[in-house]
């Protein structure tokens, strides 16, 4: 088997890692904090979000906040799943395992 068969093209761009780094460790994101931990634009959020979702790793749910829109990111176990596979994959492409 090859060393890179785990690495994951959806993880490829600097902002889904980002974004799948951020859901890793936190419950769930919401758009403004991925916006500003990632010093991101709002269509970079929105394209790289869209993205994930696709592939059904990541999950989004939209809710109003008074007047205001909210939209939320949760990590599905699924997009879990295979953020840690990457890492891993990546970890032993560079000798840490």
């Amino acid at each position: 088997m090859s060393i890179i068969n785990n690495i994951n093209k959806a993880f490829d761009h600097r902002i889904r890692l980002g974004i799948m780094s951020v859901l890793m460790v936190n419950d769930y994101a919401d758009f403004n904090m991925l916006k500003e931990l990632l010093g991101a634009t709002d269509g970079n959020i929105a394209s790289h979000t869209k993205s994930l979702e696709k592939a059904e790793y990541i999950k989004v749910e939209k809710q109003f906040i008074g007047k205001k829109p909210n939209t939320r990111y949760y990590a599905t176990k699924l997009g879990k799943l295979e953020f840690k596979k990457h890492i891993n994959a990546l970890e032993k492409l560079i000798g840490k395992q």
